[in-house]
């Protein structure tokens, strides 16, 4: 494993790109709930839920590298 360091532009982007993604997996999730028969959906459901959940924790690890990048310039280090 490498360790990479991105900028906050690119943290940002990330970031809104799994915004996106997540805006549009809870839609899917909606939608197959919303059918007439979501349980034949079920293995649909469960992967977009999955996925969500995946999305949500890679959100919150975005978000705290954001924060440190923040904290980083406010106190004139890097």
């Amino acid at each position: 494993m490498t360790n990479q360091e991105w900028d906050k532009t690119e943290l940002v982007e990330a970031k809104r790109q799994i915004d996106s993604t997540l805006h549009k997996l809870r839609e899917v999730v909606k939608t197959f709930e919303k059918k007439e028969e979501p349980s034949r959906y079920k293995s649909q459901i469960t992967l977009a839920k999955r996925r969500i959940k995946a999305f949500e924790i890679a959100k919150a690890l975005l978000e705290r590298e954001l924060e440190e990048t923040n904290n980083v310039k406010q106190s004139g280090v890097g």
